[in-house]
């Protein structure tokens, strides 16, 4: 059994245990959260697609960590126009593990 949630923008395939980090997500550590954006779900063998979404369908997650990735540097550089701009960025995320998938 999987299924494909969209949350933050973008889409991830999950299954029942799955740990997976997405775009931060307002909650504390240990609390349950429902993503009901449901694009495909696969149960026994059947594939489900929705239009956009499937009805009914949603994914139980708990909040396991909230933290920020690895730094980037971006920099930004015009030849013989004495401008350079270096900044650095983490973006924040929401680390969660599937508990189930109900239909």
């Amino acid at each position: 059994m999987f299924a494909v949630i969209k949350t933050g923008g973008k889409q991830y395939l999950v299954a029942p245990g799955d740990k997976i980090k997405v775009e931060k997500i307002e909650d504390e550590k240990g609390k349950e959260i429902v993503f009901d954006k449901v694009l495909l779900l696969e149960k026994n063998r059947k594939l489900e697609i929705g239009t956009p979404f499937v009805s009914g369908a949603k994914v139980v997650a708990k909040v396991l960590e909230q933290g920020k990735g690895k730094k980037i540097t971006v920099f930004k550089y015009k030849a013989k126009k004495r401008y350079k701009v270096k900044k650095g960025h983490r973006q924040p995320y929401t680390e969660v593990e599937i508990l189930k998938i109900d239909q």
